[in-house]
């Protein structure tokens, strides 16, 4: 893996850290526990995959299922987000308790 890669890997645990750490909900989730006299440790693992994306030629045509509101994300991005629970703009978001 090149150092640019490396570096934008880096970037996004870093981003996703930082979702948690500073999300309202999780917070609120936590001191809930703490207030029935628990202390919480949370711990989260994500697993990032790579995969080479094959330069197209020149004239190549988009599949007819790739939908234009999906922005940069492919169906496996959209599906490892919302296995996060991280819900895309545009995306309908599953209901409690899925």
């Amino acid at each position: 893996m090149n150092q640019r890669l490396r570096k934008l890997v880096q970037q996004l645990g870093e981003a996703i850290h930082e979702s948690v750490s500073e999300s309202t909900q999780i917070a609120s989730v936590v001191a809930d526990i703490r207030r029935q006299g628990f202390e919480v440790l949370l711990m989260l693992e994500a697993t990032i995959g790579l995969n080479e994306i094959e330069e197209q030629p020149e004239g190549a045509v988009e599949p007819e299922d790739a939908s234009e509101d999906q922005g940069t994300f492919t169906a496996q991005d959209l599906n490892f987000l919302k296995s996060l629970r991280i819900s895309v703009s545009g995306e309908s978001a599953e209901p409690e308790g899925s």
